[in-house]
């Protein structure tokens, strides 16, 4: 690993997120960091709406609705997805994960959502 490809990581996971990332501990986060980051969601061809796309359809097929939640925090963050987007999304995956797993993804749209105007109060 180079410091270069470090740093790469941690600014693509600020875009992917919405918030500054610090280099961390371990093998896991290097691995998070070098290779997912600084090579993976890097990479030309996709957006990284694109991207947030397919994770979702990802997240949403193996009932991963925490992950899911913190994914479409960030996607509405950056503004790639709006409301009406993510619960077309989640109605739209019911057809094809099952409706059980697409109504826990519409629960993590309403957590995030939730969460979000909560901010915004405070």
């Amino acid at each position: 690993m180079t410091d270069d490809k470090r740093e790469r990581g941690l600014e693509m996971m600020g875009k992917v997120y919405g918030f500054e990332f610090q280099d961390g501990p371990g093998a896991h986060f290097a691995a998070t960091a070098d290779h997912l980051f600084a090579d993976i969601w890097s990479r030309p061809g996709l957006s990284l709406r694109d991207r947030r796309l397919l994770l979702l359809g990802a997240l949403a097929a193996q009932g991963l609705s925490d992950v899911a939640e913190i994914q479409i925090g960030a996607a509405l963050h950056n503004e790639e997805l709006d409301e009406e987007q993510l619960r077309e999304i989640a109605l739209f995956l019911s057809h094809y994960v099952g409706w059980p797993l697409g109504t826990k993804l519409d629960n993590a749209v309403g957590s995030a959502l939730h969460a979000r105007r909560s901010s915004a109060r405070s």
